[in-house]
């Protein structure tokens, strides 16, 4: 059964068309990366109807649906699917529609209603979140180069580098050994900006006693790798030390807990209690991880809030972070498969400290 078949499985019967505008979501149904299309699919058939500068590649590449070159804005393409197929109701991704992009398909796709509400959606972030096997490996090749990455900047770092230097020699890496991309902006912070959970790269110069965080991934195919590493400049003192061993530790036992079964906001309560406990209760302000996929945060979340509950198929990262204001920080994170036997982690990169 293929994708857009497994989505209407996941639908009531009287959802008998859907619509898919995102970039995302049209490449998880037809395996095509392209910024425009439209995916019209219906329970005997779908449509992927795009414009000129794609066509061509459509034809070579999507899956599971009939490639149509786009008219106009399809207006009259889409009707004629809507009365071949005598659909009735359309659902949408209501999630990533505009406002303006349903009041247009309000009026391209009738007669046919739109069912503006969030049971596409949840049926498609379901889907999503079960990685295929062809999703794992294509998951971990993104990884392998990853950890490649970083062994690789271990011997470009030093004392008078910048973090803007830094940050453009590892994207230079992954781009030159294989990457399409990179998975989002590559972090690299360090002394005083490496309590930015988020910050950017900048002019500063790495200097002795420093934290340097690097967080980043690769893109390949679509999808993503997601990895932080912490590294010291020189020697660092016990205070660096004991926070560092703090959110390996936080890290570790939460790996461990991890399970089939195991709600996730209580995966990331196993890390935050024993941040708190050492001392550092309100400087680990961000969730313990995410899903990845092709996109870089996907649902489910490790967090506070998110009850859902681990099931096999699931690609998380586990990234503890400790952030002391206007000081200096750490986070240390993997990505882990989620089986019924147990995790695999992905990420391959050693978490003792190193000091270069």
């Amino acid at each position: 059964m293929d994708r857009i078949q497994t989505l209407f499985t996941r639908l009531p019967d009287e959802i008998d068309g859907v619509l898919i505008l995102s970039s995302v979501n049209r490449q998880y149904y037809t395996g095509m990366r392209s910024s425009a299309g439209i995916l019209l699919a219906t329970r005997e058939k779908a449509y992927f109807l795009i414009d000129f500068r794609y066509i061509e590649a459509a034809k070579r590449t999507v899956q599971g649906a009939e490639v149509q070159l786009l008219k106009d804005e399809g207006k009259e393409q889409l009707q004629e699917i809507i009365k071949r197929h005598n659909i009735k109701t359309v659902g949408v991704e209501s999630g990533r529609m505009s406002i303006d992009e349903y009041l247009k398909y309000k009026e391209i796709l009738a007669p046919a209603e739109i069912a503006f509400d969030s049971r596409v959606n949840k049926a498609i972030e379901q889907q999503r979140m079960i990685k295929s096997q062809q999703e794992l490996e294509a998951i971990e090749a993104c990884q392998r180069l990853t950890d490649e990455t970083f062994t690789h900047i271990l011997g470009y770092i030093q004392e008078g580098r910048t973090e803007r230097e830094i940050a453009l020699e590892m994207e230079y890496y992954m781009r030159k050994n294989g990457g399409d991309d990179v998975s989002f902006s590559t972090i690299v912070v360090s002394g005083v900006n490496s309590s930015l959970p988020h910050g950017v790269p900048t002019d500063k110069k790495v200097e002795k006693g420093d934290f340097v965080t690097m967080d980043f991934g690769v893109a390949i195919g679509g999808y993503r790798s997601d990895m932080t590493r912490t590294v010291a400049i020189g020697q660092v003192d016990e205070e660096h030390r004991r926070l560092y061993d703090t959110v390996l530790k936080a890290q570790l036992a939460a790996l461990d807990y991890v399970a089939v079964g195991k709600k996730c906001s209580d995966v990331d309560k196993v890390a935050r209690d024993l941040i708190y406990a050492a001392g550092y209760e309100g400087c680990f302000g961000h969730g313990l991880g995410h899903s990845v996929g092709l996109e870089i945060h996907e649902n489910p979340r490790f967090s506070k809030v998110c009850q859902d509950i681990c099931q096999p198929g699931l690609i998380m990262t586990v990234e503890p972070g400790i952030y002391l204001e206007g000081r200096f920080g750490c986070r240390i994170e993997d990505m882990i498969y989620i089986t019924e036997s147990g995790i695999k982690d992905l990420t391959h990169s050693p978490k003792e400290l190193i000091c270069l």
